[in-house]
């Protein structure tokens, strides 16, 4: 007879990676079962174009990973994650050859604003700045679970953040650079700029950078994935690549299952029917991964000292390359999000050679090309790209699909971050990690708090787990 397991966790992204090591900790037992050949879900890393090229397919830089509360508390140093830092977290060029920089330093970022702005944007990261762990604890977790370290600060915070971009953005700075570089931080939400809570998405990335850096994991995003794998078996779990599971049944038995995937793939593989009939996914992006001949040549020198770099300058353009997604249009001047590991990591390329990863907005589904709109975006700011190109990888939204079954329609978020969305995911109630069936679990990124590599959708579902097996031994 088979031994009854503690905890069995579907897909070893970021999450249920962390749900599994927080279980392991509390010296249960425990299982995880990708269906993919290597651990990793939306941090990986591959060679996709040519040999001795490094891409990361999905996610790259990481500003919420390297002060994570879950991850910090884990030694996965030891285990072979090493974070690097380029000279500017990010830097977002305008067609003068200007860029406004966002920096560690909140002085330098203000300066490259304007003197009309330069005031203004102290003013308002200057209440949080240098509390980033007792604000990271706060906004990382499921609103309504208990009180928050620092209310009066969590409450401040909240006012800021509450607001929609182009509220805040309207509201707080007077020229283009600032508004610009706002927006385009919000832009990482995938959501239009005018939703509630927008402000409060382009607040946290800037700060993080302040107070943290957006760094980059040396030898790719894989290695966080592979670290916390490695730390999970140190405390005795089990980790099976090439297995997938359709069924429960497919599993061994166990008094718990916790799911990192998709809402409708738990549903479907637990027998749930329609559990969550009002959960709604999200626009998609179209992504391309480059092996390039030498540095993008971007004409703003900031540009080529930055690991992310933001294409596409207005708040205007922003706004309109998501409004486009969101109602189901084609990509006209896509807003681009871009990164380039291999200005400080040189095991991502060999040497000489470069890797460039971007993406642009799209709609869910999309089925389209957007490499001749991207690469004519990328030209506005870097005149000669297209020279450099060695070879591309494409992935539209039924690529990125295929590739991670938890991007249903290639929504990155797992999940509409719209508005309340971002609060109330999967769906509204106390703990938004259990479902109908007491037995299963959901902690993937379509639970609080949302998209990101950080673990803290894994961490409170372990929590969970943790108090309903207490609770059934007691």
């Amino acid at each position: 007879m088979a031994t009854m397991l503690d905890a069995v966790v579907v897909g070893a992204g970021p999450n249920g990676l962390t749900a599994a090591v927080e279980l392991a900790r509390r010296g249960l037992s425990v299982e995880v079962f990708e269906a993919a050949d290597a651990v990793g879900g939306g941090a990986r890393t591959e060679e996709l174009t040519l040999p001795g090229f490094r891409h990361d397919p999905c996610s790259a830089v990481h500003p919420l990973a390297v002060r994570s509360p879950a991850f910090s508390a884990m030694p996965l140093g030891r285990h072979g994650l090493e974070w690097i830092h380029p000279d500017l977290p990010m830097a977002h060029p305008f067609p003068d050859g200007t860029a406004a920089v966002l920096s560690r330093l909140v002085g330098e970022t203000a300066c490259s604003l304007g003197p009309r702005d330069a005031g203004a944007y102290r003013r308002l990261v200057a209440p949080f700045h240098g509390r980033w762990d007792t604000l990271a604890a706060d906004f990382l977790r499921t609103q309504w679970d208990g009180l928050p370290r620092d209310p009066f600060t969590y409450a401040r915070f909240g006012l800021a953040a509450g607001q929609s971009a182009t509220l805040l953005t309207r509201t707080r700075f007077r020229d283009e650079k600032a508004r610009g570089l706002f927006a385009g931080l919000a832009a990482h939400g995938i959501a239009p700029l005018g939703a509630l809570g927008t402000g409060g998405m382009a607040l946290m990335f800037a700060l993080a950078a302040h107070e943290c850096g957006w760094p980059v994991p040396r030898g790719g995003s894989q290695a966080i994935a592979d670290a916390l794998a490695s730390y999970l078996r140190e405390l005795g779990g089990t980790v099976h690549t090439g297995f997938e599971v359709k069924h429960l049944d497919d599993l061994p038995p166990a008094r718990t299952f916790l799911f990192d995937t998709s809402p409708t793939a738990l549903a479907r593989i637990a027998g749930l029917g329609n559990a969550f009939p009002r959960f709604r996914y999200g626009p998609s992006v179209f992504k391309i991964d480059y092996a390039l001949d030498g540095p993008v040549p971007w004409t703003a020198e900031a540009a080529r000292r930055a690991g992310t770099v933001h294409v596409g300058p207005t708040i205007g353009e922003i706004g309109e390359a998501l409004r486009a997604a969101v109602h189901g249009d084609d990509p006209a001047v896509p807003f681009l999000i871009t990164a380039q590991p291999s200005i400080v990591d040189p095991t991502r390329a060999p040497e000489g050679k470069h890797t460039f990863w971007v993406y642009g907005h799209v709609p869910s589904g999309w089925e389209g090309d957007a490499t001749e709109v991207i690469e004519r975006q990328i030209e506005r700011f870097a005149p000669g790209f297209r020279d450099l190109v060695l070879a591309r990888a494409t992935a539209g939204p039924p690529e990125l699909a295929a590739r991670n079954a938890n991007y249903v329609g290639g929504d990155i978020a797992t999940g509409s971050v719209a508005g309340l969305r971002l609060l109330i995911r999967p769906r509204l109630a106390r703990v938004p990690y259990a479902t109908s069936h007491p037995a299963v679990f959901l902690c993937s990124s379509a639970t609080p708090p949302g998209p990101g590599v950080h673990g803290m959708s894994g961490h409170h579902a372990a929590k969970a787990v943790w108090r309903h097996l207490r609770q059934g031994a007691a």
